[in-house]
């Protein structure tokens, strides 16, 4: 591969990457605000190109853009002009259908797309502390690992391409839910005489209703389809309602909570009552056709 590499975008974390890559070699940038790329180009390492079609020149090509829409427009331009044999490195913000839609136009030119969902705040890639959630054929993912490297030190493979970017969402889901959650739990804190701070110390126990759902009742069962014993579905759905009760009494309004009530629901109604409450996953299993049982072999590997 080409000792240099070209990145595409310098906005807030695009600049960050640059100094990374910077660090590493010579790299060639384009932006379309020209004091960026001037800010940029203030590097010894980093020289400043007129258009995307000069990024071509490298044999590995990251993007750093603000919409989907953006980077399909640049992979569109960059793809028949890139050798043969060269990678598009993704890592901005888009969904798996997004990079689906970059490797379709990229295939055409045998060039290889890499999906590299930064998983950290600026502060974090610029002091080289984030973490790339990788998606791609493995065979192109190798020929980027030594850029991947030095844009973070914690890479974690997931699976083919649009895999990486599946990892993020879904984590970013997960953190804006639980945030309404905790914004819920934290009312019922103050109107109940819990005190904040004793409430983050109860949450966060390694058996409490933060960390346990997820090393417990997901690892240990979901993923294994391992539900006997435990708690009954039938148990948390009582809890549940009485939490909905409680916050009733309080004047509490619930979003997050009411809805997973729901689900606690249904499990009872579809016969889950006595199993361990995991087994609402089983719930999703029926409706999708896909099961969430897995093996070893099927885990992220981290590079």
């Amino acid at each position: 591969m080409s000792d240099t590499v070209s990145l595409c975008g310098l906005g807030n974390m695009g600049g960050a990457v640059a100094g990374r890559l910077a660090a590493r070699g010579p790299l060639r940038v384009f932006d379309l605000d020209p004091q960026r790329v001037a800010q940029a180009a203030e590097h010894p390492q980093v020289t400043a190109v007129g258009s995307v079609a000069d990024l071509a020149e490298s044999d590995v090509v990251v993007l750093s853009l603000p919409a989907p829409k953006i980077s399909l427009q640049v992979v569109a331009e960059l793809a028949p002009r890139m050798r043969q044999g060269g990678v598009v490195l993704e890592t901005s913000t888009v969904n798996p259908a997004d990079v689906l839609a970059e490797q379709e136009i990229c295939a055409a030119h045998g060039v290889g797309v890499v999906d590299a969902a930064i998983l950290s705040g600026v502060a974090q890639m610029a002091g080289g502390t984030a973490t790339l959630l990788v998606g791609g054929d493995e065979s192109d993912v190798d020929k980027v690992a030594g850029v991947m490297g030095a844009i973070s030190s914690t890479t974690t493979r997931f699976g083919p391409v649009g895999s990486g970017m599946a990892a993020k969402v879904i984590n970013n889901a997960v953190a804006h839910a639980v945030m309404v959650v905790l914004a819920e739990a934290g009312a019922l804190a103050a109107a109940t005489g819990v005190s904040g701070s004793a409430l983050v110390s109860l949450l966060s126990g390694p058996e409490a209703g933060l960390t346990r759902p997820l090393t417990h009742r997901f690892a240990e069962r979901i993923l294994q389809g391992r539900y006997d014993g435990g708690m009954p579905t039938e148990a948390a759905r009582k809890d549940s309602a009485l939490a909905l009760a409680m916050a009733q009494d309080a004047g509490v309004p619930l979003f997050g909570i009411q809805g997973a009530h729901t689900v606690y629901e249904l499990g009872v109604a579809e016969g889950l009552g006595r199993l361990d409450y995991a087994a609402i996953a089983t719930l999703w299993e029926r409706w999708t056709g896909r099961p969430m049982t897995e093996t070893p072999d099927d885990e992220g590997v981290e590079g």
